[in-house]
């Protein structure tokens, strides 16, 4: 032990991209190049959708600046990022996740103390940030947010429900939906209002005219934040901001909503007192838990080299299925029935998403199910931190410093949503676990949404990824009906 801390404390400062031998060599493509090899006709940036949809980088490139280019920008760094070779962040990732999760299982009161008070999932999500905060790693640049959210998402998703008992997850009751839509009216009725706040003591930073007039740029937010990337790009079409604001929203949207989840990471340790101060019964969660948790030690081995490569197969294999036949649907449907793109049906995204998660539940029928007992929903679970890490590379604290005031509108718009998604689990008597799923899976979307419903348990990834399927289909409206209110807001003031 005497020289392991200090051999830890290396590791560490390693993983953090300060070794002077980290550096790579020069990158092999551009910007522009990373994002096009990423982009579909569909894609778009999100919010922790930075950690939604992995196209981010191609329709910022469109607005002729990205996320990443903004990181790069603030920093200085006019060379680039410390790394662009992604083996070696693939590696810092991991490094992190295994100091993280070792840490996490030792005894000593320090670090029982630290846990309590720091969860483990929110340790996952902020500590690579600190490698896009200074200069060391830049996700424009990376295809990391790429691989994590279009192979390890859908396999995970897989994994995690191979297991699921559909009945008892529909046996959660109505209040899931009902805190769903809470957070969906929160975002529609949060935007005017925060132009109407703000208007009150600080009208020049929701003003403008013409494509740079603020409300415009808001409604891009808007479709991300009940939706996703695909309807933040259908609000950018019909409300035509400035691309110069749109890279703005870019920022505003991710930065909040990531400020968000880091929250509704920290609550998840404090659920029990949440509850209790709702009020709530959460005896539906547990039971679903305890279920699965049965099920588990029911068909549990010690798994062999053939049982793990079933796992990977089953779990790999029909991602590779369901993006062959996302990038059928997909395209098919923008072509032949353009009229199903309100819907978000012409996202090849949204088809992946939907279309591994139907085939997680379809092999939960099948005796695919018994894969569990060799570790399927570990090895999705695995899956699941190494996304949440590629996340939190996405989150660029720095960016607040571009248009400052931009964030305190936004600041202003997720509080709305917050309370008002408090006030309606008080009162239905709601658990934590629907407030914050119902919440991500607005402004999370696919890519976050399961991970909070898994940082419970990760037999309640479905529930997650249910609901953020339901804000695709919504998104469009309920942004766009946002949209008209905040222009209406905007013109009374």
């Amino acid at each position: 032990m005497v020289l392991a801390r200090p051999v830890v404390l290396i590791v560490f400062a390693w993983t953090l991209g300060f070794a002077p031998h980290a550096r790579a060599q020069p990158p092999e493509r551009s910007i522009e190049n990373a994002a096009t090899s990423t982009s579909t006709p569909s894609s778009s940036p999100s919010n922790d959708d930075a950690a939604e949809e992995a196209d981010d980088a191609s329709v910022a490139a469109e607005s002729g600046q990205s996320s990443g280019n903004k990181t790069g920008e603030t920093i200085g760094a006019d060379d680039g990022p410390l790394i662009i070779n992604d083996a070696v962040v693939f590696g810092m990732l991991i490094t992190i996740l295994a100091l993280v999760f070792w840490t996490h299982s030792l005894s000593h009161p320090f670090w029982v103390r630290f846990y309590k008070i720091f969860p483990l999932l929110l340790l996952c999500y902020f500590l690579p940030s600190l490698l896009t905060l200074f200069g060391v790693v830049d996700p424009a640049t990376s295809q990391m947010p790429y691989v994590a959210k279009r192979c390890l998402l859908p396999a995970s998703l897989v994994l995690l429900t191979i297991s699921t008992d559909l009945r008892e997850v529909v046996k959660l009751g109505p209040k899931a939906l009902v805190m769903f839509l809470t957070g969906t009216f929160g975002v529609v009725l949060g935007g005017p209002l925060a132009i109407l706040i703000t208007s009150t003591f600080a009208p020049d930073l929701v003003g403008g005219t013409g494509s740079e007039a603020v409300w415009r740029g808001l409604t891009t937010v808007a479709g991300s934040w009940i939706g996703g990337g695909a309807n933040q790009v259908a609000m950018k079409e019909i409300f035509q901001p400035s691309d110069e604001l749109f890279s703005v929203m870019i920022a505003v949207d991710i930065f909040v909503a990531e400020i968000w989840m880091a929250f509704l990471l920290l609550g998840i340790g404090k659920a029990e007192w949440i509850d209790q101060y709702f009020g709530a019964d959460n005896s539906s969660v547990q039971a679903l838990q305890e279920k699965m948790e049965h099920f588990s030690l029911e068909v549990a081995r010690l798994p062999t080299t053939t049982d793990l490569f079933k796992v990977l197969g089953f779990g790999f294999g029909t991602t590779a299925l369901c993006h062959l036949l996302a990038e059928l649907i997909a395209p098919w449907i923008e072509t032949n029935a353009p009229s199903l793109n309100k819907f978000s049906l012409n996202s090849a995204f949204f088809w992946l998403i939907v279309l591994a998660t139907t085939a997680g539940v379809a092999l939960s029928f099948t005796r695919a199910r018994n894969l569990e007992g060799a570790g399927a929903s570990k090895i999705g679970t695995v899956c699941i931190f190494i996304l949440v890490a590629t996340i939190g590379l996405e989150m660029d604290v720095l960016a607040v410093f571009e248009r400052p005031g931009l964030f305190l509108v936004g600041g202003i718009w997720m509080t709305i949503h917050v309370a008002l998604m408090v006030v309606v689990a008080r009162l239905i008597h709601a658990p934590y676990f629907f407030l914050a799923v119902g919440s991500k899976a607005n402004i999370g979307g696919a890519a976050s949404a399961p991970v909070v419903a898994a940082a419970f348990h990760p037999s309640l990834a479905p529930v997650g990824v249910l609901l953020a399927v339901v804000g695709y289909a919504l998104g469009t409206y309920g942004a766009y009906l946002c949209g008209l209110l905040m222009q209406m807001i905007s013109a009374y003031g």
